[in-house]
């Protein structure tokens, strides 16, 4: 279902279409001297803002996708970071390098080290006069995930006791695996921006002022007030066209 917004965007374009079929049934009573007001020039406007709908809605396709086959490609990672962390126990690796690789792990699933604190334990330490802070360690947003995998891998590659048999564990696979979801959320931002700039531009085509949509089709109610009176018949047929500019 579309939302409020955009449909208050395409309720703008389709009161313009009717706007100008009364107008071009006025015939040559409707002749403004405002260059922006006359029929060839609304029709052209209406031309320009159809093919900014269009451009929103190709955009809006190729993002969804985007997001769809980036959700897909993460939908396991957190299987495969569950049995790098059984590799690593099953490893020779050192205390030490265990404990960084742990902490690295805990943030990609988005636990802490230690347990959090309770609002009591909170209110106690503080009475203490102790500083109390904690923040959050849920690092789950794509970005994070993929700047802590690739400190996860950078580490496994350093340790030569890292080496797993199955061939998804290896090394080289994971970065295979980083690569690929490093591609997935490059795209999802490279269309986001693309769909921005696609809202950016119909929003101008509707809402520039003096020149957008909303204003020209206002200003061509008032002038069509103007010539026929309050009570004409063709002011009456166009009076509860309503163009408004979004918030």
């Amino acid at each position: 279902m579309a939302s409020t917004s955009e449909s208050g965007h395409a309720k703008n374009v389709t009161n313009l279409e009717t706007l100008i079929t009364a107008i071009t049934a006025f015939g040559t009573s409707y002749n403004p001297s405002r260059g922006n007001l006359k029929l060839t020039t609304l029709q052209t406007l209406l031309t320009a803002t159809k093919e900014s709908f269009n451009q929103v809605n190709t955009t809006q396709s190729s993002y969804s996708i985007a997001v769809d086959a980036r959700e897909v490609t993460f939908s396991s990672f957190g299987k495969l970071v569950t049995r790098i962390s059984n590799a690593l126990k099953a490893s020779d690796i050192t205390t030490q390098v265990d404990e960084s690789a742990q902490t690295i792990i805990r943030k990609l699933r988005g636990k802490r080290a230690g347990t959090k604190l309770t609002d009591e334990e909170k209110a106690t330490l503080q009475a203490e006069g102790k500083e109390v802070t904690q923040i959050s360690v849920s690092q789950m947003g794509y970005d994070s995930r993929l700047d802590n995998f690739e400190k996860l891998i950078t580490l496994l590659s350093t340790v030569s006791e890292y080496s797993p048999n199955e061939e998804e564990l290896k090394v080289e696979s994971l970065q295979a695996v980083y690569n690929d979801l490093k591609t997935k959320n490059t795209d999802v931002i490279t269309n986001y921006i693309q769909l921005d700039n696609a809202r950016n531009s119909r929003n101008d085509v509707l809402y520039k002022e003096s020149t957008g949509l909303v204003d020209i089709a206002s200003d061509s109610k008032t002038y069509i007030k103007s010539v026929f009176g309050a009570t004409s018949p063709q002011y009456k047929q166009i009076s509860k066209l309503t163009f408004i500019k979004r918030e």
